[in-house]
């Protein structure tokens, strides 16, 4: 799978473009839809997927809304599960703390982790908010820590990271 990452509005959010076989899915379309387009190129969409609901994450959603063949996938229709949409496979993973619908995308084949704004490179995302609760973080970050150490994690700000260098060195997974 090739990923992409076009870096969106005003708080640079990470917006990824999966790519396999001429379909792709979007992770977390923030602002620029006309830069997400281009990289999507002649790529068909087959379906966004939102790992929470904050503005900088959904600014281009509106414009993916339009066409009915793409799946949406956000916590108010996902289980904790997994999900199989043309060659991708996914397990969503309940990850509330920095929202109430934070989720995590799990791409087991592939060793990766969508994870907006659950966790960064030496931090976690902000509680603070309305909808976030440490306590619910708390509880996340025991769930994600059972993953595999070598799972990339991409976030929705800043670069990516590993899961087993989020133990060893993020002061709030150790």
């Amino acid at each position: 799978m090739e990923i992409k990452t076009v870096v969106t509005g005003y708080l640079d959010e990470n917006c990824y473009v999966l790519i396999k076989d001429g379909n792709c899915l979007v992770v977390d379309p923030g602002d620029d839809f006309h830069k997400i387009k281009d990289v999507i190129g002649d790529n068909k969409v087959l379906g966004v997927l939102i790992t929470h609901s904050h503005a900088d994450h959904i600014g281009a959603l509106r414009n993916f809304l339009t066409k009915r063949s793409i799946k949406i996938f956000k916590r108010s229709n996902l289980e904790e599960k997994e999900y199989k949409i043309g060659d991708f496979k996914f397990e969503c993973i309940q990850t509330p703390g920095h929202s109430k619908d934070s989720v995590t995308f799990y791409f087991k084949e592939d060793n990766m982790m969508f994870i907006g704004d659950f966790i960064f490179k030496d931090s976690i995302g902000r509680c603070d908010l309305p909808g976030g609760s440490t306590e619910e973080m708390k509880e996340s970050i025991e769930k994600i820590k059972e993953y595999p150490d070598e799972t990339i994690l991409y976030p929705g700000h800043y670069e990516q990271t590993t899961l087993g260098y989020e133990k060893q060195n993020n002061q709030y997974l150790n």
